[in-house]
């Protein structure tokens, strides 16, 4: 009896640790008032010179989600895919963990995203467990969960405008 509890331990612990910075797990939240009372204005656009990291992204649509991974060969996991196009586009090195990205960089509170900036959300019960790149009119591109494919969101979705968290300038144009 005491080997199946601990193989069934075993078990949760894996998949939560597989999961990564996917969306598999959800954790309802219950918001008081306005659903998008914590967003920025996204009918605001910006530009802070970043729209080639932006494009990066985009260009990587549709590239397979891969935990751990970190190249368009071998599938992206959330962090893989920011670092692989901010080292690709701005020949910098940024953290590889979406929460070491958290703390890395600029916090813009409750500013708009400029193209090129990172947005976090909370899918874990972490306030940075998921990252993706802003594109522009309240979109971004990121690589979501086991089996999905690197696409782009809405921010007002209904998954993901509670979970929002922040988002971060971690590269100056």
């Amino acid at each position: 009896m005491r080997r199946i509890f601990y193989k069934a331990h075993l078990l949760t612990v894996l998949i939560a640790l597989l999961s990564g910075c996917s969306s598999f797990v959800e954790k309802k939240q219950t918001l008081p008032g306005n659903l998008f009372s914590n967003l920025p204005d996204f009918s605001v656009e910006k530009n802070a010179g970043l729209d080639d990291v932006s494009l990066a992204a985009m260009s990587l649509i549709g590239t397979p989600y891969r935990w751990g991974g970190n190249t368009p060969q071998t599938g992206f996991d959330c962090s893989g895919l920011v670092v692989y196009v901010i080292k690709n586009t701005r020949q910098k090195n940024v953290p590889r963990t979406t929460s070491e990205l958290g703390k890395y960089g600029q916090s813009l509170s409750l500013e708009t995203p400029a193209p090129g900036d990172l947005v976090f959300f909370n899918t874990l019960g972490e306030s940075h467990s998921h990252v993706g790149i802003y594109v522009g009119q309240g979109r971004f591109v990121h690589a979501p969960t086991t089996g999905g494919t690197v696409r782009i969101e809405e921010i007002k979705n209904p998954y993901w405008a509670p979970r929002y968290t922040e988002a971060r300038r971690v590269i100056t144009p």
